[in-house]
């Protein structure tokens, strides 16, 4: 499959079925994460992949959801805030780093047949506790994966004339 057409299947998927994700499935989009690059080849992040009930039960205390409860993965995507490179201007990028190895993990679950969702608007600091983060590590972004339950809706882009100058 082109790229493109990769990217154009890609959606913010809210609904799952209760099938599980096979571990081949997901050692190979953990390998596609981990070839993602990022500034000075830091690589400041860690990556929590939640499948228990146990574990799924205290996640999703982290973010409420309906919705997000019907994933039966849910990756945590933090950044290790002492391993992430610091531009001279005083800029951190672990940001940055973290961003471009969450699409590395988007895309390639799209790729498997499986959805995804960004999920920044969660309990950050409650999320850290309960999975016992260390103290330089943000949790910055939960992604749930799964089978797709919904289908993928018309996506509303920009024209390429309103965002390329």
């Amino acid at each position: 499959m082109e790229l493109l057409e990769l990217i154009k299947r890609r959606y913010s998927c809210r609904s799952y079925k209760s099938k599980s994700v096979e571990n081949e499935r997901l050692d190979y989009i953990m390998e596609c994460v981990r070839y993602a690059p990022s500034a000075v080849n830091k690589q400041p992040w860690m990556f929590r992949i939640i499948s228990s009930e146990e574990d799924r039960k205290k996640i999703s205390q982290c973010y409420n959801r309906e919705w997000f409860a019907t994933a039966p993965v849910v990756i945590i995507a933090s950044i290790l805030h002492d391993e992430e490179w610091v531009r001279s201007d005083g800029k951190h990028h672990g940001d940055i780093d973290i961003a471009i190895a969450v699409e590395h993990l988007c895309l390639a679950a799209t790729e498997q047949g499986l959805g995804t969702c960004w999920v920044c608007n969660f309990d950050a600091e409650l999320c850290k506790k309960s999975f016992g983060l260390g103290e330089n590590e943000e949790a910055a972004v939960l992604i749930p994966v799964g089978y797709p339950a919904d289908d993928l809706k018309e996506k509303k882009r920009k024209a390429i004339e309103e965002i390329v100058k």
